[in-house]
């Protein structure tokens, strides 16, 4: 008999830091309200809110974008490094700098070289780091995440942001009650239809952020071109691509874009390609898809149930592939050069 292989030690550290996300997001929630009430205000007063950073933390400003924009506020996530080259003016908007590490090459030169401005806020992971010592911060509990692809820290930073949603008038509850009792989903089937792909594209509409979340893990953990589309993206050209090699992974709310996401998903299934729904809409099923079903949410309530299923998705498919899954062999967790 052949031994079961080890589990790689990169993706034991994830595994780690995964098992205490949601608690440490509640904690994150419960101890950061008089910070996120200082950056509800500069936003109130200021209606017009830029959201910067890098990886993963970008991915997470994506993924509020929308929420900020529904109270009514200009918000705009753009990459720090975009940022860096190409300046937005920031007069008279908040800003919101994330670095979970507080210490990107980034976030290091933007402050050296940007104006000072007082509206400006950031979100970590390290109370102590560069970012942490900067400027008033949001910190989130259970200090700098070890391993490499970005897990915890992504429910965590979303966390911060319930915060400071719930200070500008949104109920939390819904999303604080997934993150008490987490759903569980199988994800066998998903993993068996993406066996054969030689890329996976992920894509949503206002779910777009942890899709754009969801394909930097998979490819940082797989070493394969993975990468995200928003839906109208998708729809326009690079459905060329689409065969029973390239695997699609859409995510559906119980919102207002759910039936643009459901044509999606239909004309996916009509070219061959193997397709994943993260389903939180409450509608029917899409023939053809593997579909993972949660609870019918929306906003951060949905983006906590079906994060962590994400993750294990990701994380199975990357072990699929690679002998040393999680041991980053071209990078490193703190990106110090641009």
């Amino acid at each position: 008999m052949t031994a079961e292989r080890p589990r790689p030690s990169g993706l034991v550290a994830i595994d780690r830091e995964m098992a205490r996300q949601h608690q440490d997001a509640l904690a994150s929630f419960k101890s950061n309200k008089d910070a996120a009430a200082k950056v509800a205000a500069s936003i109130r007063r200021n209606g017009r809110l830029i959201l910067l950073g890098m990886g993963a933390s970008h991915a997470v400003a994506r993924g509020v974008e929308p929420l900020y924009r529904a109270h009514g506020i200009e918000a705009i996530a753009l990459p720090l490094s975009e940022q860096l080259g190409q300046k937005l003016p920031l007069a008279g908007k908040t800003v919101i700098v994330t670095s979970q590490s507080g210490e990107s090459a980034e976030v290091v030169r933007w402050f050296s070289e940007a104006d000072q401005h007082a509206d400006t806020f950031g979100l970590t992971l390290e109370a102590g780091s560069f970012l942490g010592r900067t400027v008033p911060c949001l910190v989130g509990a259970g200090g700098t995440e070890l391993a490499f692809a970005a897990t915890r820290s992504l429910t965590v930073t979303f966390a911060l942001h319930l915060a400071i949603l719930a200070a500008l008038g949104e109920d939390p509850a819904a999303a604080l009650s997934v993150l008490e009792a987490r759903e569980a989903a199988a994800i066998d089937a998903a993993l068996a239809a993406l066996d054969k792909v030689q890329t996976v594209v992920t894509s949503g509409r206002r779910l777009q952020g942890v899709a754009e979340a969801l394909a930097l893990g998979l490819t940082e953990l797989s070493r394969l071109p993975c990468y995200s589309l928003e839906g109208g993206q998708l729809r326009h050209g690079p459905m060329e691509m689409l065969s029973p090699k390239i695997g699609i992974v859409l995510f559906r709310g119980d919102d207002p874009t759910a039936d643009l996401v459901t044509a999606m998903a239909v004309s996916v299934v009509e070219t061959g390609a193997p397709l994943i729904l993260f389903d939180a809409s409450g509608k029917p099923p899409v023939a053809g898809a593997v579909t993972l079903a949660f609870r019918p949410a929306s906003g951060l309530a949905a983006i906590f149930a079906m994060l962590p299923v994400a993750q294990r998705l990701m994380i199975a498919f990357a072990d699929a592939r690679v002998d040393n899954a999680g041991t980053p062999v071209r990078t490193t967790k703190i990106t110090r050069s641009e």
